[in-house]
């Protein structure tokens, strides 16, 4: 079954990458992609916008207008995000969300919006990525009670969150495997002179400059060895592939909230 597809935000860096992998998924129908009112690409053609050559179809200023599509892909902003959610629950559309840094508050709203609507918040899309959220969490049960856990990552110069929505998932991960809360174990960077190390703190350590992509490593040291769990992203379209595998996905799904790990398969190993 093709599934038609609406891209929320199309004239961004993911944006455009999204675009490309829709148009060369087999299953999948890109029907067209949403701009700000204001923007310079509005009524432009979205395979030019993504450098691909010219499809035929322009983007949009008015969600309205892509009630055509079966499920919409959203990697805009939180305001955006939160706004768009709120239109698929009114018209009963389905939802992949890429966006990062909500808050606890906007979380569950998103989950509670699995009551009336099939979504997926997915942090990071990567297969790669949501593979090692399962690799990090066996690896927590197995030596995390006795090992310093530290959570490194680097993006480009543009990304605004930090950490990065993935690092604060792979803490997520690792602390509910340990019955640890991160809120109150989560160390943000450290500077100057101050006490050690305490046992139970997770460790975040963030890097912005250039363009790189995405990189994240999960770090459990003991005395005398210790583990690396590491994710190099080297394209953004390992990101929109993994979105479109979730939007074929999330179409034969039922009213939910839903995780990539649910899309893969993660939950049941």
């Amino acid at each position: 079954m093709t599934v038609k597809i609406a891209i929320l935000g199309c004239s961004g860096r993911m944006g455009r990458n999204l675009i490309k992998a829709a148009v060369e998924h087999e299953d999948v129908e890109l029907i067209g992609g949403s701009v700000r009112p204001n923007s310079s690409f509005a009524h432009f053609d979205l395979g030019e916008l993504a450098g691909i050559g010219a499809i035929g179809i322009k983007t949009s200023t008015d969600i309205n207008a892509l009630i055509a599509a079966d499920v919409f892909i959203d990697f805009t902003s939180i305001e955006s995000t939160l706004n768009n959610l709120a239109w698929c629950q009114q018209q009963g559309k389905a939802l992949v969300i890429g966006t990062t840094g909500f808050n606890k508050e906007q979380e569950q709203l998103i989950e509670q919006a699995g009551n009336n609507i099939a979504v997926i918040l997915a942090p990071n899309t990567s297969v790669g990525v949501n593979l090692l959220f399962k690799l990090v969490e066996i690896t927590a049960k197995a030596i995390g009670d006795y090992t310093d856990i530290e959570i490194l990552e680097a993006h480009h110069r543009f990304k605004k969150d930090a950490p990065s929505g993935t690092a604060m998932k792979i803490g997520e991960v690792i602390a509910e495997a340990l019955d640890r809360d991160l809120s109150q174990c989560a160390v943000y960077g450290r500077e100057g002179i101050s006490a050690e190390r305490h046992a139970e703190t997770i460790g975040f350590a963030t890097v912005r400059a250039g363009d790189i992509v995405g990189e994240h490593t999960a770090l459990f040291a003991d005395l005398g060895e210790r583990i690396e769990i590491t994710h190099k992203a080297s394209s953004r379209m390992t990101f929109a592939l993994g979105a479109m595998r979730a939007a074929t996905w999330l179409a034969n799904a039922n009213k939910g909230f839903y995780t990539m790990q649910d899309v893969l398969g993660l939950n049941k190993l």
